[in-house]
């Protein structure tokens, strides 16, 4: 039984209708062949998606204790700004590259060593990306407790944070939407059961 309620199980079909999500085969960074495809850079495109995604964020966040939210480039920035407008939160972002010029800023936005940040990011994989970046925020004195994701592709991210002392906590994870979509019919049953063997052998 799908743990959706219905916010969420309509933010999972528009996810599927902006084609956030696509079925089919394709290669991923890693080399593999994946029959499932998360690129959540289209959310930008859709105004009324991407308030819908930020809206989603606010219950994780109101239960967490925290002064900023962090997004991470490039696909969390416009996340992060939207979630910032949503709950009124002050917003910075670890650069990719540190400036070359000017300030040399690592961080872009106000903050004070010994604040607490949330890391927002659009997916969870393994956790890689977000440890780069949770190395620059606690380089730069401030305290990283938690992570917010809009999906856990539940490949091993969580289990990687944790031991590192960190909580990755997500609005969607890939088995509540492929349940979600089988009971629902909206993707056909062949390509949630190879999405599924696919994910089990990652």
């Amino acid at each position: 039984m799908t743990q959706l309620d219905s916010r969420l199980s309509s933010l999972a079909d528009e996810l599927l209708s902006a084609g956030c999500i696509k079925f089919g085969e394709f290669t991923l960074k890693s080399g593999l062949k994946s029959p499932i495809y998360i690129d959540l850079r289209q959310i930008i495109t859709y105004p009324k998606l991407l308030a819908q995604i930020a809206e989603a964020y606010l219950p994780i966040l109101h239960r967490l204790s925290f002064s900023r939210i962090a997004g991470l480039p490039y696909a969390a920035i416009p996340i992060a700004t939207a979630i910032s407008l949503a709950g009124n939160y002050p917003m910075i972002y670890p650069r990719k590259e540190a400036k070359t010029y000017g300030t040399k800023a690592e961080i872009e936005g106000e903050y004070h060593a010994g604040e607490t940040v949330v890391v927002i990011d659009d997916l969870a994989t393994t956790g890689g990306s977000k440890f780069e970046a949770i190395e620059k925020l606690t380089g730069a004195g401030l305290v990283v407790k938690d992570v917010v994701v809009l999906i856990d592709r539940q490949s091993g991210a969580k289990e990687s944070l944790a031991q590192a002392g960190y909580s990755l906590h997500a609005v969607l994870t890939i088995t509540q939407m492929l349940d979600y979509w089988e009971e629902t019919g909206k993707v056909e049953r062949d390509k949630i059961a190879e999405t599924r063997k696919f994910l089990q052998g990652q």
